[in-house]
């Protein structure tokens, strides 16, 4: 199977389809045959692809597989007309003999590269052969008269097609190479070939030296191959091991547990200085208890620099590429990053050390580091994450699709984890969110959070939107308020009339003023309302649920608009307030 590597997102030149395609100027080898799609071009089908900088230079998978047919048709063509041709010179009694001619200074043809040390037993081979070099001129075909014309005006022809090829460069074609030249651009090269200078190669000669090489290649190329694990244990060692980085766990609600000993601490400085107290020594160990598809550390890069020569460095990928130019570390670069930057504070707030962002909460920037990881993708709805494991527990629980009914209130869900979520926290109250400073549980992480915020003294979380001088306490409202107030998103619009909505709520509610359905009825008078809001407010008059009391007087109400108009006529002059 072949790798497509080196590749750009972007529109194939051919077919015009979008997505990671190759350049069709760049060289690719297949099968170790080198190709560029633009000379095949020209080989196959004479067709010269215009350079314009405004155009695709890009190529497609199944364009490429095609040219590689066409040229390939091509190759076969001309092999056969060559076997027609000489067969047809057997038949008319011309004998066409091919020599190889030594490799001389004017020679034009480039020859087969062969090891330096192998010159020797060429030389030995080449005293043997069949083919002698005195070979007398009566063996060589002699044309006619005739044949003499028509060599010429097929020289002619071919000087015509010359001249046209190169006009279409304007000049800016650049001669070939000479001998002399190619002592300065390519002084190895000419080295062998002047090592091969007025020696004879044959075929058999060429071909017993390539069978030695593959013998050779096999035996020098049984090579130990690292597996997925190993290269991620040796790439987070190397990084450990040779700077001043913190490794340290997923933090607890507890604190930072220690990377080696799992003891937690609170104060930031005393995490620091108790893993400082550690060898790094144990790092190797300690990564390979853990399973390959969930192997990630954290890691503190405040103040980052190199344990072996103390450079200062300003992020991973620098220190990565100083460990290997400088100290010729061994790092495996083809396989993806598990040492996740953070800089830890004591004021709370984390600072994502790619894109800037601020998160008031460690589990928040924990969950935004999959934006800049994206090692595995899910392919129903394209989240990235870190780890294979991540991904795993995402499709397990997001679309493991299904039926999952709640057995005690008979609502359905889509997975099973949703529902045993719903179970947990409706029907067994259980409170999983357990306070920091006291025995105190909750059901939900927000009341948790209120509560440390009322009884403890905790300081709130604020979400502050940088447009207005609105906050919020969870950053699923702040994006919601950025998306809806002022980006004016509204994705959802009636198909009977040009309102457009944000939710599909709204939405829904507005569609009642044209069905005008009241399906929602009322179990005492049985009247009925197109809205479930509007039955709600109608019960309040069964229930006698008064909730809209007078500050002025005290008179209670059911409805708000019962108490505006309440204030109208017994208290004007506040009612204008």
């Amino acid at each position: 199977m072949e790798i497509k590597k080196n590749t750009i997102y972007g529109q194939c030149r051919c077919c015009l389809a979008k997505g990671n395609h190759r350049g069709i100027m760049q060289e690719y080898y297949s099968n170790g045959i080198r190709e560029v799609y633009f000379d095949i071009f020209m080989d196959c089908f004479n067709l010269f692809l215009s350079t314009d900088t405004t155009l695709s230079t890009l190529i497609c998978s199944s364009c490429v597989q095609r040219l590689r047919d066409a040229n390939s048709f091509r190759m076969m063509v001309v092999a056969t007309e060559r076997q027609l041709l000489s067969q047809l010179n057997v038949g008319d009694g011309k004998q066409t003999v091919f020599v190889n001619v030594p490799v001389g200074e004017h020679s034009e043809h480039s020859e087969v590269p062969i090891k330096t040390e192998q010159v020797e037993d060429v030389k030995e081979e080449a005293s043997d052969a069949e083919f002698e070099r005195d070979t007398p001129a009566e063996e060589f075909a002699v044309e006619d008269d005739d044949s003499d014309s028509e060599v010429e005006s097929k020289e002619d022809e071919f000087l015509a097609a010359e001249t046209a090829l190169l006009a279409r460069f304007s000049g800016s074609l650049k001669p070939l190479p000479t001998r002399q030249d190619l002592y300065t651009k390519c002084p190895f090269y000419v080295k062998h070939l002047d090592l091969f200078k007025d020696v004879v190669i044959l075929p058999r000669m060429i071909a017993k030296r390539l069978e030695e090489d593959s013998r050779k290649f096999k035996v020098n190329s049984k090579r130990s191959f690292v597996t997925e694990k190993m290269a991620h244990i040796t790439n987070a060692s190397a990084i450990l091991e040779c700077s001043n980085v913190i490794p340290f766990r997923s933090k607890s609600r507890a604190g930072f547990p220690c990377f080696y000993c799992r003891n937690v601490f609170e104060n930031l400085d005393k995490l620091k200085e108790h893993t400082r107290s550690h060898k790094k020594s144990e790092i190797k160990r300690i990564l390979s208890n853990y399973g390959a598809e969930c192997l990630v550390v954290y890691a503190d890069i405040s103040n980052l620099s190199c344990a072996l020569c103390d450079t200062s460095l300003p992020n991973l990928n620098e220190l990565k590429l100083h460990l290997i130019r400088v100290h010729n570390k061994k790092i495996f670069t083809d396989y993806n990053d598990r040492v996740i930057p953070f800089k830890l504070s004591q004021d709370g707030l984390y600072e994502c050390q790619i894109c800037g962002f601020n998160f008031e909460t460690f589990g928040s920037i924990e969950r935004h580091m999959n934006v800049h990881f994206r090692n595995y993708v899910c392919q129903d709805c394209g989240t990235g994450f870190v780890t294979k494991y991540r991904l795993k527990v995402h499709s397990k629980s997001m679309h493991a699709g299904g039926n999952f009914p709640c057995d005690i209130c008979k609502k359905v869900f889509t997975t099973h984890q949703k529902q045993k979520n719903h179970v947990d926290a409706v029907h067994k109250m259980v409170k999983r969110f357990k306070c920091t400073r006291c025995p105190e549980r909750f059901s939900e992480y927000f009341k948790r959070q209120k509560h440390m915020v009322e009884v403890h003294g905790v300081a709130p979380l604020q979400y502050k939107c940088n447009v207005c001088d609105k906050s919020f306490d969870r950053r699923y409202t702040l994006s919601r308020h950025m998306k809806r107030d002022h980006l004016e998103e509204r994705d959802f619009q009636c198909q009977l009339c040009a309102y457009r909505c944000f939710t599909n709520n709204e939405l829904r509610v507005h569609m009642v003023k044209h069905n005008g359905e009241r399906i929602f009825e009322c179990s005492v008078c049985k009247k009925s309302y197109a809205r479930k809001k509007t039955l709600k407010e109608h019960m309040r008059i069964h229930n006698n649920d008064r909730r809209f009391a007078c500050a002025i007087c005290g008179q209670a109400f059911v409805q708000k608009c019962s108490l505006k108009g309440h204030l109208k006529t017994h208290h004007h002059e506040y009612s204008l307030q």
